[in-house]
């Protein structure tokens, strides 16, 4: 009587995965699993970047609020550029530095606010005012105030 071989059982008559088999399955879920981590990676990069900001543009827009509260007389006080140093969250590391210009022409203030990260709290306003792109500029915000 002769043995017939079944489908699936190895020489031994044990069915089970060859060592081969196992080694493929364990890279491609390693490449999985890598390409995984990279976009978790880079999506936490991204959602940092979106915070800084909108963070950013609310603080401009902040300044913009509390400036169209003032009375001409008070506008025409603030007629130099206004340079902020700001730690948002009390860890005594600057995170943002603002700036504030206005051009003043009879009863119309042009303001513009410029917001930084904190890293260029080095380098003089001037600098900034000129070149923002250079600095890399989080927010750029004009507005008209008449009085």
């Amino acid at each position: 009587m002769k043995k017939q071989k079944r489908k699936g059982l190895s020489r031994s008559g044990k069915s089970g995965f060859s060592l081969i088999e196992v080694v493929i399955a364990i890279a491609l879920m390693g490449i999985a699993l890598l390409g995984l981590a990279q976009m978790f990676t880079f999506s936490i990069l991204n959602n940092s970047r979106a915070d800084k900001l909108s963070s950013a543009a609310f603080l401009a827009q902040q300044q913009i609020d509390s400036l169209r509260n003032l009375t001409s007389d008070e506008l025409i006080a603030l007629s130099s550029p206004m340079d902020e140093q700001l730690d948002i969250n009390s860890d005594s590391v600057v995170d943002f530095r603002r700036i504030t210009t206005f051009q003043n022409s009879g009863t119309i203030w042009d303001i513009r606010i410029l917001v930084f990260q904190g890293m260029v709290s080095g380098v003089n306003a001037d600098s900034l005012i000129q070149n923002p792109v250079q600095y890399r500029v989080k927010a750029d915000i004009g507005t008209v105030i008449s009085r």
